[in-house]
């Protein structure tokens, strides 16, 4: 592949994943601030279709399509616009070293961010991440080189954004707890009784949020918390005992800091992806939107309560994880995928996700200082692990 620089007048932005819920909300973004902001890389994995119509209104330098079968289809039908097609893993991971890019958005689902955001960090790229998996799998990896490259990695989870507004202007001031608020999900304060006989429909209308379905199911079990909890660690540099999870029903208060004088503060908002999309790409500018405002009077009543790890065993279960350290919160991962996309697919039930994840933590190698192809095996042993359980009803 032989890429040819061109002039850079807008913050070019890689969209790895943009025909999924956050690369569908970032490009309302850049729709808003077409004086700001191009897409520049637009990506996917299967859905031609919709990257076909992306890659037409918002003229992209390149795409790249993950599916080998959809790749002439999608070369042919580009070709007028002056789009470059790629295809592929390799391909992708090249694109992202891109001179003309600025900020890499990293909104793909699950293991497959890892490479192409490893690429992109090497290549001194600042990330907009996205993809919790990335740091979940391998954080001490990802920050590491971030640190040695000069790279930001600048989160668009709205709890991690929360933190990292809260943060601002606080760089000598220490931090004696963080607490991620969760919704609860549709689930919040049902019993395990409850949730032997739901169904993925149920599970995947969330309260407050709109979002991809594997995230949804993360969010309905309370797994998507405890990613979000390794992600913090690595994220901010934390201990496991700094962070502590909060459920926060209206999602208003979308995360809090707590200092060591026992102040605190909360960053608020309405429930809307876009804000912190744009907070991260603009960074470390605000830079103004027709988004919908806050009003106090539509929440007169703001309530918190403990996270019920005992029911949701999910995030008790990552919270294990990240205490054994080591290659346990891939193995956590990569056992979550598979059982969410066997949930999903009717094939497992809500409750038994759990009962997977837990199996294959106890029976996974254990690699105390894992390297990046340990990382790739362990990922591996672990979908295997984890679809023979589904597949035999070992769990």
């Amino acid at each position: 592949m032989r890429i040819v620089k061109e002039d850079q007048h807008l913050k070019n932005i890689a969209i790895l994943g943009s025909t999924g819920s956050i690369g569908t909300q970032t490009l309302e973004v850049i729709r808003q601030n077409q004086g700001r902001f191009r897409a520049f890389v637009l990506t996917a994995q299967n859905n031609a279709e919709l990257l076909t119509a992306q890659a037409i209104e918002f003229k992209p330098k390149y795409v790249v399509i993950g599916s080998r079968e959809k790749f002439e289809d999608l070369q042919f039908v580009l070709h007028p616009y002056g789009v470059k097609v790629l295809c592929g893993m390799d391909d992708l991971c090249e694109i992202v070293t891109h001179s003309d890019i600025s900020m890499v958005l990293t909104a793909m689902v699950g293991f497959a961010g890892l490479k192409p955001t490893l690429a992109a960090i090497k290549a001194g790229k600042d990330i907009a991440l996205a993809n919790k998996e990335t740091l979940v799998v391998a954080g001490e990896l990802v920050t590491s080189l971030a640190d040695k490259h000069k790279v930001r990695i600048l989160p668009v989870d709205s709890e991690h954004s929360a933190i990292f507004q809260c943060l601002a202007g606080e760089e000598n001031n220490e931090i004696e707890k963080v607490y991620l608020t969760a919704s609860g999900g549709p689930f919040r304060g049902k019993s395990t009784e409850f949730l032997t006989s739901i169904t993925k429909n149920e599970a995947l209308r969330h309260p407050n949020w709109v979002m991809g379905a594997k995230i949804t199911i993360d969010s309905a079990s309370l797994m998507n918390k405890g990613l979000e909890v390794i992600e913090a660690k690595w994220l901010f540099k934390l201990d496991v005992s700094q962070i502590d999870v909060i459920v926060h029903p209206q999602s208003v208060i979308h995360s809090i800091v707590q200092f060591r004088d026992g102040s605190m503060k909360a960053q608020m908002g309405l429930p809307d992806m876009k804000l912190p999309i744009q907070y991260a790409m603009a960074y470390p500018q605000r830079v103004p939107n027709n988004f919908p405002r806050f009003n106090f009077t539509d929440y007169p009543t703001l309530s918190f309560e403990q996270a019920d790890k005992k029911t949701f065993r999910n995030l008790a279960l990552a919270f294990d994880a990240l205490n054994t350290g080591g290659n346990m919160p891939c193995v956590i991962n990569a056992a979550n995928e598979v059982v969410v996309a066997e949930f999903l697919n009717n094939r497992l039930g809500f409750l038994q996700m759990s009962d997977v994840i837990e199996n294959c933590m106890s029976e996974m190698p254990f690699v105390g200082e894992p390297s990046l192809d340990d990382y790739v095996e362990t990922d591996r042993q672990t979908r295997a692990y984890a679809q023979e359980l589904v597949t035999n009803k070992k769990y």
